[in-house]
């Protein structure tokens, strides 16, 4: 069950929805059930990937349904992943105890929920992606076993292809094999186990002649469509099969047939299946090598023990050279054309940790993990040519894996004899990986800094410059690197920053000063920086940048808007002022008017008095005016007194203003 979508398991409609929502928006397909008994009823036909399983549930609940799928072997292995508001932590340890493989708990962010289900996800193909490669390992074991067994070799041919076609689910392998001209001949088909050695013109197959040419494998998904067929369709002849896979047997370089699969299917061919029949092409390859050998091993006894015997002598020519071998710090072995080792001293023997008699004749490429190394050495050695300071993975006695630095040389006067000398370097590699890994994750971090930052050496040569560092100069990294650190800033910047990192003891922090950008307009910085040293002597110098024109812009909105507070400010105490003075004038102005009036009423009208009363009277009233102005600008009200007159009302004056914030009023009139 790997094909399906996130079966959701939840009596909770809210919950549902919540689920289906956060999968749905990472693209994951899934369906919900609102019970245990519908996710028992519906998981065969729904084949889920991955079950999400509420815990608390009206039976069967959650720890039931987990026992129930965990005990049925079509879902023994469905990641299930539980999902609970129960904060115990017993109940988690039941949960797993019942088969759950992760859990989450509710409320849950719909970003953990995704983590948590692509988890489980990839954890799961990563377990089915072994399975199949276990099987495939399996066959290939099977297959190659065969092909390195003694018994008939045209009754083992036949037994591969029949067990490739049945893994493969294909309607015929064959082999062809090439033997002279342009005559290839069929030694085993699957689909008829009497066919031997059935002769075919490679003209009127031109799939094979374009594997043998090329050398590689030819993937043929449609042949109605595929172009290498199109002169075979074009002459009218109908193709039996619509997808063909053909892929060479190659034995040191050179194609000796292929193996041919064909489907009448289009498109049959997956990339697990086109890897297996290679490394099983592969083996064949050695088979059918070793077949000949073996035919011929009689005819080359003679000339084997020839060279035995010259080998000998050639050993006992180096012998000479043994105290020397004996005493060297590196190892070294003597190997022969045939890549025989015939000779290995103490050094040799302890990084490897074979003894002596364990290494003597063994093959070079027997230690090798890259074996096509070993045999590209050996095509080398046979052209002259002796490489130098080469890394080489071999294994050492015990399994483990070490990384050995190869010098390989010709012996004088002795043809055919290579002297092999190495010495261990595996922790020099690792160290040498770590450090790069530390570089790259330092330059991740520089890249990512939102300040930038610059290096230099001490002759002012830009070395490095990051992206931020890009952003604020608007000038890319390959357009800086290289160049004057002089040209980053305005005349005499980059010598006055130096002084002041050399004056502060080779660093300086948080200084206000200027650059230039590519435009040559001046940004202002906050620098930082410092002297690099190589012990005690400086290298370099590093910047830090941090770009102060946003701060500058803020700063300066921020002082515009201090201003219009503070003239707000002013013209709020002017308005008090005046309602103040309105406020003290508004009683003695009221008495005055109406001693004025009582005057008036009390003094006959043609005498000096009653004339006096009526220049205070209008003298007040023109004031009253005056002061009822004075209470408009400052939004005191007035009221009517005697005559017409109106004159500050101080009551509601100091009611309104301890509603709005205005001076507060004493007396009224």
């Amino acid at each position: 069950m790997t094909d399906g979508p996130v079966l959701v398991v939840d009596d909770d409609n809210v919950s549902r929805h919540v689920l289906l929502q956060a999968l749905a928006s990472a693209g994951i397909p899934a369906v919900a059930v609102t019970s245990g008994s519908e996710a028992l009823r519906d998981i065969d036909k729904v084949r889920p990937q991955v079950v999400l399983l509420d815990l608390v549930m009206p039976p069967p609940d959650g720890y039931q349904i987990l026992r129930i799928l965990r005990a049925r072997a079509e879902t023994r292995d469905v990641p299930i992943v539980v999902l609970t508001a129960l904060d115990a932590d017993d109940e988690i340890a039941r949960a797993f105890e019942a088969g759950a493989d992760d859990f989450l708990r509710k409320p849950f962010k719909p970003v953990e929920l995704v983590s948590r289900v692509r988890g489980q996800l990839r954890l799961r193909g990563a377990k089915d992606e072994l399975a199949r490669r276990e099987k495939d390992a399996v066959v290939v074991t099977e297959l190659t076993q065969a092909l390195a067994s003694n018994l008939d070799f045209r009754g083992i041919l036949f037994t591969v292809v029949q067990r490739i076609a049945e893994v493969a689910k294909v309607d015929r392998v064959s082999i062809v094999l090439v033997r002279e001209g342009n005559v290839g001949y069929v030694v085993a088909a699957s689909d008829d186990e009497q066919l031997r050695d059935l002769p075919i013109d490679l003209a009127k197959y031109p799939e094979i002649q374009e594997v043998l040419s090329s050398g590689s494998t030819l993937v043929i998904a449609d042949a109605a469509t595929h172009p290498v067929l199109e002169i075979f369709r074009s002459e009218g002849h109908k193709i039996a099969f619509a997808s063909m896979a053909i892929m060479p047997i190659l034995y040191e370089g050179r194609a000796m047939g292929v193996l041919s699969l064909r489907s009448r299917q289009v498109d049959a061919f997956g990339e697990r299946e086109l890897s297996m029949c290679r490394t099983v092409a592969s083996a064949m390859a050695i088979a059918l090598r070793n077949a000949r050998v073996l035919q011929s091993l009689r005819d080359q006894t003679q000339q084997v023990t020839v060279a035995r015997f010259e080998a000998e002598r050639r050993m006992r020519s180096l012998q000479r050279y043994a105290d020397f071998f004996e005493s060297s710090g590196d190892g070294i072995v003597v190997i022969d054309s045939d890549g025989h080792l015939h000779f290995s001293n103490p050094r040799a023997r302890d990084i490897t940790g074979y003894s002596e008699d364990e290494l003597r004749g063994r093959k070079l490429q027997d230690f090798f993990e890259n074996r096509e190394l070993a045999e590209k050495l050996g095509v080398g050695f046979a052209k002259g040519v002796f490489p130098k300071g080469v890394d080489v993975r071999v294994r050492r006695v015990d399994g483990r894996a070490v990384v050995l630095n190869v010098n390989f040389s010709s012996v004088l006067r002795e043809e055919g004899i290579v002297l092999c000398s190495f010495r261990d370097v595996t922790k020099e590699r690792e160290v040498a990986a770590e450090l790069v890994k530390t570089k790259d994750f330092l330059q991740k971090v520089i890249d990512s800094s939102v300040d930038g930052i610059i290096t230099a050496d001490l002759r002012g040569t830009v070395i490095l410059f990051n992206r931020a560092a890009e952003r604020i100069y608007g000038r890319s990294a390959s357009e800086a690197v290289g160049g004057r650190v002089h040209s980053l800033y305005p005349k005499g910047g980059a010598t006055r920053i130096m002084k002041m990192i050399r004056a502060g003891g080779g660093r300086v922090q948080g200084v206000r000063t200027e650059i230039l950008d590519s435009m040559g307009a001046v940004i202002p910085v906050l620098f930082s920086g410092a002297l690099m040293y190589e012990g005690d002597t400086p290298v370099g110098s590093v910047g830090i940048f941090t770009d102060l024109r946003e701060k500058m812009q803020m700063e300066a909105r921020l002082q515009k808007a201090q201003e219009q507070i503070s003239a707000q400010e002013r013209q709020a105490i002017v308005a008090e002022l005046a309602g103040a003075a309105a406020h003290e004038l508004n009683q003695p102005l009221t008495s005055v008017l109406n001693y004025a009036l009582l005057l008036r009423r009390v003094l006959d009208a043609d005498t000096p008095g009653a004339s006096a009363a009526e220049v205070i009277a209008s003298e007040a009233e023109r004031m009253a005016e005056i002061v009822r102005k004075i209470g408009k600008i400052t939004r005191y009200e007035t009221k009517s007194y005697v005559g017409k007159q109106n004159i500050l009302d101080l009551d509601r004056a100091s009611e309104g203003g301890r509603g709005e914030d205005h001076p507060r009023g004493g007396g009224g009139a």
